[in-house]
């Protein structure tokens, strides 16, 4: 018997949450990571929840989907589940909202009581704690569906915030007023490390920086959004019972009170509560406009590390898919580029 472990952000979240698993319990079974193939628009130009229907290679496990080595999503849609699939020491699933949130409810309950456990819903950075209001927030609508479709399934479900404020949501300060009493797990050096395959070559941030921190990493980061300090704090993993997280989202509320029937309808009551509309893409601002025109292998490495100190005004580290857009590399070159610029960490360091 194990738990179902649910990556509230899809993207790069079952990454974290594969170390967030780690922590939580001493069960040295691969865990079952349920996630969103939701992904950032460099990865996938479609810039919506991908569901069944999107994929080939797909394989029946534990109650739902399972994504394998050699799952493919189907063209124009991007995907990097498969890579994930390869490289994570977990079995992952398809969370695939497209159907409305009782269909998710449903998926939700099946694969936990294949799991045969309760519920745990990770969210890397603590947007899942939003009040809807927040200034920096971005994107709050996927982890608001989880809730729901999680309180709709009657089982046991604790959330965790791991790393507040790494996604750059909502800051740390307000993420720990929101956390108060409660008592942090901190993860070790291990269970970071069992991300290190995929962080190699995923444009993960927020898994990113969490890793990071876990190795003992401080300072201030360069990300594509924005600049993040990481502090002692952003090691921690802290958790709450569901329903007090559902308490603090209003997103998750209103959708358990009037249950849109569509997904569409569901995000159109984000956009009308908090003025972000669940499936618009999110707000990216490169470093530099226009497509990548480059390749990592023809870096000089002095010149790489001038040009990104230089863009990344002071920071002492930036993330691997900042590198990438400040040199006009796809984010695919991340492997060749951490080879280029002797980077075998979750961020590069610049000081």
């Amino acid at each position: 018997m194990t738990d179902l472990y649910i990556a509230a952000g899809g993207g790069g979240d079952p990454i974290g949450t594969l170390v967030a698993a780690r922590t939580v319990t001493v069960d040295p079974a691969p865990p079952v990571i349920a996630t969103y193939a939701w992904e950032r628009p460099e990865v996938d130009p479609t810039a919506r929840p991908l569901g069944r229907r999107d994929f080939t290679g797909l394989a029946r496990a534990a109650g739902g989907t399972a994504f394998t080595p050699a799952t493919r999503a189907r063209p124009p849609a991007g995907s990097t589940m498969a890579g994930l699939a390869g490289d994570l020491p977990a079995q992952l699933l398809l969370l695939d909202p497209n159907q409305g949130l009782t269909a998710l409810s449903r998926q939700i309950e099946a694969m936990a009581e294949a799991a045969g456990g309760r519920i745990r819903v990770i969210d890397i950075g603590g947007d899942i704690l939003t009040h809807g209001d927040e200034p920096t927030l971005r994107s709050p609508f996927g982890d608001a569906y989880v809730l729901a479709a999680c309180h709709l399934t009657g089982i046991p479900t604790t959330v965790y915030v791991a790393g507040p404020g790494l996604d750059g949501e909502i800051g740390e300060q307000l993420l720990l007023e929101r956390l108060a009493g409660r008592h942090p797990l901190t993860p070790d050096r291990n269970a970071a490390s069992a991300a290190g395959p995929a962080l190699a070559w995923h444009p993960s941030e927020a898994s990113a920086l969490w890793a990071a921190a876990i190795h003992g990493v401080r300072g201030t980061v360069r990300t594509v959004h924005d600049g993040i300090r990481l502090t002692p704090v952003s090691p921690l993993l802290y958790h709450l019972p569901l329903r007090d997280a559902v308490g603090h989202n209003p997103v998750a509320r209103a959708l358990l009170d009037e249950r849109p029937p569509t997904l569409e309808a569901a995000a159109g009551l984000s956009h009308r509560l908090t003025g972000i509309h669940g499936l618009a893409p999110e707000p990216d601002r490169a470093p530099h406009e226009g497509p990548p025109a480059g390749s990592a292998a023809f870096l000089d490495h002095d010149e790489a590390m001038k040009t990104l100190r230089e863009a990344a005004g002071g920071a002492d580290h930036v993330t691997l898919r900042y590198a990438a857009r400040a040199l006009d590399l796809p984010w695919t070159d991340i492997p060749s580029l951490r080879e280029v610029l002797g980077c075998d960490t979750p961020l590069l360091r610049l000081t």
